[in-house]
């Protein structure tokens, strides 16, 4: 059995997709296809070594850095991949790397982390924060993502076989591409992030700091409530707008690195959370660690935090909703050990496990059906 494993793009080796797609490689070890790849920004990590394909847009000027500039081309470049000599094609897509041409005699499984965002449910957000809402700029972008649409549409039906991150994505596969998907949550490295049961009087969130994870609600959230304590981890394009609307109890720490960050996911009293997620990897980390989590209750953390036991929900995106959930929280009593034992059921072994059983039963049946 001949294996290509096509991904969006490989220019960093820490976020979700790739920890995804890491995880599937170490069950299928075959060459990686991508539309742009970083080899520095690689180096030292589980991929170095691979042999990874790109497109015609890595020998683009800067394309390494500026690989979003080229959306237009991400359609055609996907497409430019010759797989005929493969039987089954695994993509890791959340923008074009499914929409590769395959054929009748291949089965392509595709793990979906999400429908392409900014083409559907974030189409004028994304207009909005690119300054592309309005001129003739913007009716080219408006033209450019109704192409996108009809391509990403198109492109779906050469799936075999979804495999979603969560029941939320598979509903949005539902809506948008009116295909089924079977779920398997995404892997989480749960034996890092071991249990602690001590807590020391601070509450924490990480993210990028960016506009839709929501970072400047539960900082203004907290510059009201002057007696709690918060440590804000990560950076991004938010940082200076969030850092003014800091108080003395609350201290944005920048990026840290994974050993810092276990530490003071260990030692938090919760893990404050108020993005919609597909999934959510770090509220599982948290739970992981034994500390609870207070998110909004929305998307893929629906699934992973169990109301009352390993964290709480607020219902609305507001400062007052984020304090009125802290203080029923403070109200409450969490057990480590059973935040613990809910993040293990989303651990690496257990992905793996189901991601490998999902593929090869595929594969049979596709064979077995195969004309001879």
């Amino acid at each position: 059995m001949q294996i290509a494993l096509v991904h969006d793009w490989l220019v960093s080796p820490t976020g979700g997709g790739e920890k995804v797609l890491e995880a599937i490689h170490s069950l299928f070890p075959a060459p990686i296809h991508t539309l742009v790849t970083n080899k520095k920004a690689l180096k030292g990590s589980y991929f170095e070594d691979l042999a990874i394909l790109p497109s015609f847009i890595q020998k683009l000027p800067r394309a390494t850095r500026s690989y979003r500039n080229y959306l237009p081309l991400f359609p055609l470049a996907i497409e430019q991949f010759d797989l005929t000599g493969y039987d089954l094609i695994i993509s890791s897509s959340h923008c074009a790397a499914k929409g590769v041409l395959t054929f009748p005699h291949q089965l392509h499984i595709c793990y979906c982390h999400t429908p392409m965002r900014y083409a559907w449910d974030l189409t004028f957000q994304y207009l909005e924060e690119s300054g592309l809402n309005r001129g003739f700029k913007g009716m080219l972008a408006k033209m450019f993502l109704h192409y996108l649409r009809g391509w990403d549409l198109h492109s779906s039906h050469r799936v075999d076989a979804y495999v979603a991150n969560s029941r939320y994505v598979a509903g949005r596969i539902r809506k948008l591409y009116n295909r089924e998907a079977s779920v398997i949550y995404p892997p989480v490295q749960t034996d890092y992030f071991d249990l602690c049961e001590q807590k020391e009087e601070y509450y924490v969130t990480a993210s990028r700091l960016i506009p839709y994870k929501r970072i400047d609600l539960i900082v203004e959230a907290f510059a009201q409530m002057p007696d709690k304590k918060l440590l804000v981890i990560g950076d991004g394009p938010e940082w200076n707008r969030i850092k003014g609307k800091a108080k003395k109890n609350i201290e944005l720490l920048g990026y840290q690195p994974n050993d810092v960050l276990k530490r003071l996911l260990q030692k938090a009293k919760a893990f404050l959370f108020a993005a919609i997620e597909d999934f959510g990897i770090l509220p599982v980390e948290a739970m992981a660690c034994g500390t609870p989590v207070i998110g909004y209750g929305v998307g893929g953390l629906k699934e992973t935090v169990v109301e009352g036991e390993t964290g709480l929900f607020f219902e609305s995106q507001t400062i007052e909703a984020i304090q009125h959930a802290v203080q029923r929280f403070e109200q409450m009593q969490f057990d480590p050990g059973v935040c613990h034992l809910r993040a293990e059921q989303f651990s690496e072994k257990t992905f793996k496990m189901q991601f490998k059983q999902f593929a090869t039963e595929r594969y049979h049946d596709h064979s077995t059906l195969r004309p001879l």
